[in-house]
């Protein structure tokens, strides 16, 4: 791991998670021996972060100076942890766990009286438990091709058990508290379809890709949306918000 993410990684961590946090767990975060965590932290602390305890009791972040200062309202913060929050229902844990990163690092910039406001929110989701169907492909390697514009081959089951393999270019994903769909343009069919992450049994990178097409596909499919029948079935995989 390189230097920089791993000081970041650590960070990270340390913003995170409640203080004090032990060197172990500290050390498990950022996938790091305990010898190699010490020296990081020395490291941070001769940058200007203000790093209390020590090893055999605990770290606490008391002042970050990578971050500079931000202000919300009160209602800003509940509408940030609303959102965050919102993430567990999600089935999908690098995701969550980037946003609850995402979140420290705001959190660390707040004024003390905001701080404590977003520790104690007064908003809450829920979502009554529901079958969701379990992922098993890596979600990473279908977010970078999405981003990355960059085509995959897919080995996929489709609602009547049927199997096929295709190359596609992902598009964009749609999280639901039911269901991960994402949006493709299919190179067997030459056309736009909707596929239940769920129900992809393998995922390897095409090698092909599509920049800049990405926009434009999009742009396109939203169009032919606009101007479908409004009676269309609620049922169909294309009902799906993109």
């Amino acid at each position: 791991m390189a230097r920089q993410d791993r000081l970041m990684r650590l960070m990270n961590a340390l913003r995170r998670l409640p203080a004090p946090v032990t060197a172990a767990r500290l050390a498990d975060e950022t996938g790091v021996s305990r010898r190699q965590l010490y020296r990081d932290i020395a490291t941070l602390r001769a940058g200007g972060a203000l790093i209390d305890g020590a090893a055999g009791v605990g770290y606490a972040l008391t002042e970050d100076p990578f971050l500079p200062p931000q202000s919300f309202s009160r209602l800003e913060i509940e509408a940030l942890m609303l959102g965050i929050g919102s993430l567990d229902s999600l089935g999908d844990a690098p995701l969550t766990r980037a946003g609850r990163d995402a979140v420290a690092r705001i959190i660390a910039t707040l004024p003390d009286r905001q701080a404590r406001q977003a520790m104690h929110t007064v908003m809450r989701t829920w979502r009554p438990d529901a079958m969701r169907p379990a992922v098993a492909i890596d979600m990473d390697l279908l977010r970078q091709a999405c981003w990355e514009e960059n085509s995959l081959w897919i080995c996929y089951c489709d609602l009547k058990d049927r199997l096929s393999e295709r190359e596609v270019w992902p598009l964009v994903l749609s999280y639901s508290p039911e269901a991960l769909m994402l949006l493709a343009f299919c190179q067997l069919r030459q056309d736009y379809r909707v596929f239940h992450v769920a129900r992809i049994k393998e995922l390897r990178p095409g090698g092909t890709s599509f920049r800049p097409r990405r926009v434009a596909l999009l742009r396109d499919f939203k169009t032919r949306r606009r101007y479908e029948e409004q009676g269309s079935s609620a049922g169909k995989d294309a009902a799906c918000d993109f």
